[in-house]
């Protein structure tokens, strides 16, 4: 079981270039990845994508990419048809003010779209970027694991709790035949007296059974929080572990309804809690 939240960072520096990629992950339902890069590094998105979806199954990723050689070639373009406009503009602007000033070449430069740079990054910058994503990931994992494991460990204390009142519940059947019986019984004799048919109390007890039995309802229970405890104690998604969830809160609301005694209703209320606290501590696994 692994948390969705972790952080990973990697970084290398030499007298050529310095690198780093950061990794932040958060919750979310469904596989989200933002990735922040230079212009000049846009190459690298599809492939770090590609290597994000292909480890994580869901969660918010957010990936940090920075890279600077210092004697990297920059290319430097004019835009002509910038500059002209600019300089035009200026002039025309000097004329209509009464101003016999011409427009300054460094102005006409530092105007936005004059020059374009572009900066050429080698293949090596590449080769420098992929094993710092991998580190990167490592350290990131690494937390996802460590964080998941605390979860597991309180999500299982839960399912302990569900197991303990589904056996306290099944104990409880016996009592519910008790309880259904003594009650026909007593409308039977507030109706005819003493005169009171054993064997129509039998059948009207046993009538009644049927419609609040919850041995069905108890076996589905139990076979369900096998598959939970099986299903955490893999690498499975945490999708699965909610319909789980899903179903169990099915078979606890059935019980509650059809529940006749105090104790099973108790039990009842202790199983949503701790459902409760399931689903949100899956919330936070992947």
């Amino acid at each position: 079981m692994k948390s969705m939240t972790g952080y990973g960072w990697a970084e290398e520096q030499n007298e050529e270039a310095s690198a780093s990629v950061e990794i932040k992950g958060y919750n979310n339902r469904f596989l989200d990845i933002a990735i922040n890069l230079p212009s000049f590094l846009s190459a690298l998105e599809v492939p770090v994508r590609d290597y994000l979806a292909e480890h994580c199954r869901r969660g918010r990723l957010e990936v940090s990419l920075r890279y600077r050689e210092y004697n990297s070639p920059l290319s430097v373009t004019l835009n002509q048809e910038a500059a002209r406009a600019y300089w035009k503009a200026a002039e025309e602007t000097g004329r209509l003010l009464g101003m016999a000033e011409r427009p300054e070449l460094g102005m006409i430069l530092s105007m936005e779209g004059v020059l374009e740079t572009e900066r050429r990054i080698p293949q090596k910058a590449l080769e420098r970027i992929k094993p710092l994503l991998e580190k990167a990931f490592a350290g990131f994992e690494a937390d996802r694991v460590r964080e998941g494991f605390h979860t597991h460990g309180d999500i299982m204390s839960h399912v302990t709790e569900l197991e303990k009142s589904r056996k306290i519940i099944a104990s409880q059947s016996g009592e519910l035949e008790r309880i259904l019986k003594e009650n026909v019984k007593a409308r039977f004799t507030e109706l005819l007296g003493e005169a009171v048919d054993e064997n129509r109390v039998y059948a009207e007890t046993a009538a009644l059974l049927v419609k609040y039995t919850i041995a069905e309802e108890l076996s589905r229970l139990e076979a369900h929080l096998a598959s939970f405890r099986a299903e955490a104690a893999g690498d499975g998604p945490g999708k699965k572990l909610d319909f789980l969830c899903q179903e169990i809160n099915r078979e606890i609301n059935t019980i509650g309804s059809k529940s006749a005694i105090l104790e099973i209703s108790r039990e009842v209320v202790n199983m949503k809690d701790a459902l409760e606290n399931i689903r949100e501590q899956l919330r936070n696994v992947e």
